[in-house]
């Protein structure tokens, strides 16, 4: 009985302790072609297709470098070369389809067609670039930041 008690405790811990990494997990690199890396707490990681994206990391792409990421809501962000793209904020309640999407593009281009996060609310997925904040209210759309001097 107290085996069974201990057995259980300790699976307990560890589906806790799976779904608090799968929480920060919020899409995955379906694309990669050329320089792409992923920068999280401080560590450049590669960025090969099937590579998890987590809450606030920056996917990053050098001269040859493009990369497409599918989020948990299908919103589908291409991101071509010299790019940052910073995830900053990433809710999503798949029942409701409600949430918040919210990402900088440091540098570079970004191209999106926003899932159901944005559909369901359209004031729900933004865009922060150096010089504006965008607000997704249509699915599709380009931004390209200016080169810096």
């Amino acid at each position: 009985m107290m085996l069974r008690g201990l057995l259980s405790a300790v699976l307990m811990v560890l589906v806790v302790a799976t779904a608090a990494v799968a929480a920060d997990e919020v899409g995955q690199i379906k694309v990669s072609k050329g320089e792409v890396h992923i920068e999280r707490n401080g560590k450049s990681l590669p960025a090969p297709v099937g590579a998890k994206v987590q809450l606030r990391d920056m996917v990053v792409t050098g001269a040859d470098g493009s990369a497409g990421v599918t989020f948990l809501d299908n919103s589908l962000m291409s991101v071509g070369p010299r790019s940052a793209l910073a995830i900053d904020r990433f809710v999503f309640n798949s029942t409701t389809n409600q949430g918040a999407f919210e990402s900088s593009l440091k540098r570079g281009t970004l191209s999106v067609v926003s899932g159901k996060i944005a559909k369901q609310t359209p004031d729900a997925m933004k865009v922060r670039t150096p010089a504006a904040i965008l607000g997704v209210r249509g699915t599709e759309f380009v931004v390209r930041t200016g080169e810096k001097d």
